[in-house]
């Protein structure tokens, strides 16, 4: 090794029960083979559609669980990419879903950490001032995106 911090997230799909613990950076290099690794994981779970994702996105989660103190914490993952049909779907059935979600662009991340309150995470990611927070206490999970900043 030499000497380059790693980055490393850890993971757990709450839809496919899929875990994944990768280190997908080292110093300011993305590794291409861990960054393919986590489209197909994040895939959407409805179709099975993979689209590359934004990595700013895993550094704002690499950041957001070191900021509450848990860099190593396993991810619970509600949702990440979403084909259009997917989207559509959660739209006209009534899941509060915006017809130009992030979560198109692979640019978006529902999660929830266990054993971290949903409002605490929701306050940690909205002062990495990173992009836009949704919060949904009713369903326990926090959306972050890398668009730009907002919350609901």
């Amino acid at each position: 090794m030499n000497g380059l911090q790693e980055y490393r997230l850890r993971f757990f799909h709450t839809h496919t029960g899929e875990r994944l613990d990768i280190v997908y950076r080292r110093g300011n290099q993305y590794i291409p083979e861990a960054l393919d690794q986590l489209d197909h994981y994040l895939r959407d779970h409805r179709t099975g559609d993979v689209h590359h994702y934004d990595p700013r996105v895993f550094d704002l989660l690499h950041d957001l669980t070191a900021e509450l103190g848990e860099p190593d914490a396993e991810i619970n993952v509600i949702c990440g990419y979403r084909t259009p049909w997917s989207n559509e779907f959660l739209r006209t059935h009534g899941h509060g879903v915006a017809s130009h979600s992030l979560h198109m662009q692979a640019m978006a991340i529902d999660i929830r950490l266990p054993g971290v309150k949903t409002s605490d995470l929701r306050d940690a990611a909205l002062a990495l001032h990173r992009g836009g927070v949704g919060y949904y206490a009713g369903s326990e999970f926090v959306h972050v995106d890398v668009g730009r900043e907002r919350r609901w």
